[in-house]
């Protein structure tokens, strides 16, 4: 079975990735939403669904089937073993869905978006990386903004995510989306790349 190129796109909380790769998705570009798929597969997975509940209880569950995502956070935040728990249960659960996903698509190339592509180890399944990038103190003002929270929630959010240089350093294209640099000259460049990329593939 002949896959398409397969591209990885990720970034801080509040580079403004999933802006990017709406932009993507624009331009007829499959997009697969990592963090929408485990939120799925946290709630249909039936074996996966056991296993969380056998790890951090029932209650990780409310009575009509979704997870209580504040109960969840208040299991694994401040708690680095148990949060690699969840994940190493999670993960390879969504790494499957996404292999499925893959094969049924027909584009030259598809994008998979996700906030923990470097530290979930996926990225070493696709051919390309993007990262998007903002300075830290416009990317607290967005979330801020986005999600009611303080700059002090921000910051600690920041803290436990991979430094800015580390994640531009692993990447083959940077996306600056900066609210200087235009965004979709950016994008329209690196996606005629890939189109070439994926004839050679």
């Amino acid at each position: 079975m002949s896959y398409p190129l397969q591209v990885g796109i990720t970034g801080g909380i509040g580079a403004g990735k999933s802006t990017v790769a709406a932009i993507f998705s624009c331009l007829g570009v499959p997009v697969y939403d990592a963090d929408s798929h485990a939120k799925n597969v946290m709630t249909t997975d039936g074996i996966l669904i056991a296993q969380i509940k056998k790890e951090f209880g029932n209650l990780t569950y409310d009575s009509r089937g979704n997870v209580d995502r504040n109960f969840l956070a208040g299991q694994v935040f401040g708690f680095p073993e148990r949060l690699e728990k969840l994940n190493s249960l999670v993960h390879p659960k969504v790494a499957e869905d996404y292999r499925q996903w893959v094969s049924a698509q027909k584009h030259p190339y598809v994008l998979k978006e996700a906030a923990l592509l470097y530290e979930s180890g996926s990225y070493r399944q696709l051919d390309k990386i993007i990262t998007v990038t903002a300075p830290e103190g416009l990317r607290i003002k967005r979330v801020m903004n986005r999600d009611h929270r303080t700059m002090q929630e921000v910051q600690s959010i920041i803290e436990r995510q991979w430094p800015e240089k580390r994640r531009v350093d692993m990447a083959d294209y940077i996306i600056a989306n900066n609210e200087e640099s235009a965004v979709i000259p950016q994008v329209l460049k690196i996606h005629r790349v890939f189109l070439e990329l994926s004839v050679r593939k």
